[in-house]
């Protein structure tokens, strides 16, 4: 499979897209019910939560469990929110953009006024 990439070695969502319709209409034969998409989108999270517990939390891995697989859980959770977007019809680019916009209205003043975020001891990056 041929991805296009940016120069800076990134994909677009729509070559996102595009590349998830392409192995799943071909080695995945074809897309899983919106329905059984949804159960896996949940299933994918639930996997996502537990290494964030875990690794940031305060609960602990169980011998042998490490927290190596968060970038691989989430990209999982990338894949199946990108199959339910190209089963239903949607533009993952157009989305993000008005939603980015939608966001970018309605908090212009809500985040900086709220003294919770003023607080820096609970940042972690």
């Amino acid at each position: 499979m041929n991805i296009t990439r940016t120069s800076d070695d990134s994909i677009s969502l729509r070559t996102l897209q595009s590349a998830v319709d392409e192995w799943i209409t071909t080695i995945g034969v074809r897309y899983f019910s919106p329905l059984t998409n949804t159960a896996i989108l949940a299933e994918e999270t639930g996997e996502i939560a537990r290494i964030m517990s875990r690794k940031f939390g305060d609960q602990s891995f169980k011998t042998g469990e490490s927290g190596d697989t968060l970038a691989d859980e989430l990209a999982d959770l990338l894949w199946v929110l990108t199959a339910i977007a190209n089963q239903t019809g949607i533009d993952l680019t157009e989305a993000f953009i008005r939603n980015l916009e939608k966001k970018t209205v309605r908090d212009a003043t809500r985040h900086i006024s709220n003294p919770k975020l003023t607080d820096n001891t609970t940042t972690t990056k």
